[in-house]
């Protein structure tokens, strides 16, 4: 780290009695071996670090509602406990603390990134119904392999549901290839497997009636991880494909000269059109 002199100035100030009082003010800056600030370097990674969030959140949110929605359709019972929702989500969100000391890649550090509500969209519509379809598959499986009931039924998905859209944030941390190119932190490492591995013990311990779940069959689990491999890399391949073909930024509206005035103004006028009066005055001048 270096820390860079840029120089102090002077400052006169007074206070209520009339006293004046002397100082100065020294500036520096601290930056990375590269010379790249270190604050503009920390402000990269916490924005790549909410973005992580942001489109695991809203995916998984979406597919979980498409889900829940669909499985309404046919399932003669809820096909989750409202209480079992909100222990899903405990767990879940409790594994997502850990995203704030994740490691970023390189290339989302080299320049400022900004905040884009259509990607962010098109990633929910394009990634929420990937999962819902394993969601489905699912379903399939604890109907009709297993002919489950309801607490046996809701504990299958609810176990598959965690596992799904909390190991899925190692596939959307990067546009790398996971694991090979762009490691995780240790902390997300251990926090999304420990959030997995608790959601699946809760069926089998002395919890699970109190929760509303049941024991579930050896081969669900067996079942449960060839569903998460064929996920994963089914969002790897979907993720190669969205940001190939995503815009290279957010579209970014021209502006005018003056624009940030005139934006501030219009709210010390009488009305919108007024404010569009003068916007339109001052840039075309006064009329000949």
């Amino acid at each position: 780290m270096c820390i860079e002199d840029l120089g102090d100035i002077d400052v006169l100030f007074t206070d209520k009695t009339g006293t004046l009082t002397e100082g100065s003010l020294r500036f520096m800056r601290s930056s990375g071996p590269d010379g790249r600030p270190d604050g503009v370097m920390e402000g990269r990674r916490i924005f790549a670090n909410t973005m992580k969030y942001v489109m695991m959140g809203t995916s998984s949110n979406f597919g979980n509602m498409f889900s829940a929605a669909g499985a309404s359709l046919f399932l003669p019972f809820l096909p989750m406990l409202p209480s079992q929702i909100l222990l899903n989500n405990l767990l879940y969100d409790s594994s997502q603390l850990a995203i704030p000391t994740d490691t970023v890649d390189e290339e989302q550090l080299d320049r400022p990134s900004r905040w884009d509500v259509r990607m962010i969209r098109r990633f929910m519509l394009f990634f929420g119904p990937i999962s819902s379809v394993f969601d489905f598959v699912t379903f399939g499986v604890m109907l009709w392999i297993f002919h489950a009931g309801a607490p046996l039924f809701r504990s299958g998905w609810f176990v598959e549901s965690l596992a799904t859209q909390t190991l899925v944030i190692f596939a959307i941390r990067t546009r790398r290839i996971p694991f090979f190119r762009s490691h995780p932190s240790v902390p997300l490492l251990l926090a999304a497997f420990g959030a997995v591995t608790i959601g699946a013990l809760l069926p089998a311990t002395p919890l699970a009636r109190t929760l509303g779940f049941r024991p579930l069959p050896g081969l669900f689990f067996l079942a449960l991880v060839l569903m998460v491999v064929t996920y994963l890399g089914l969002i790897e391949i979907g993720k190669r494909w969205f940001y190939h073909t995503s815009p290279a930024g957010p579209v970014i509206r021209p502006r005018r000269a003056g624009h940030r005035v005139h934006r501030r103004a219009a709210r010390f006028t009488a009305g919108g059109q007024g404010a569009a009066d003068v916007t339109g005055q001052s840039d075309a001048g006064p009329p000949g």
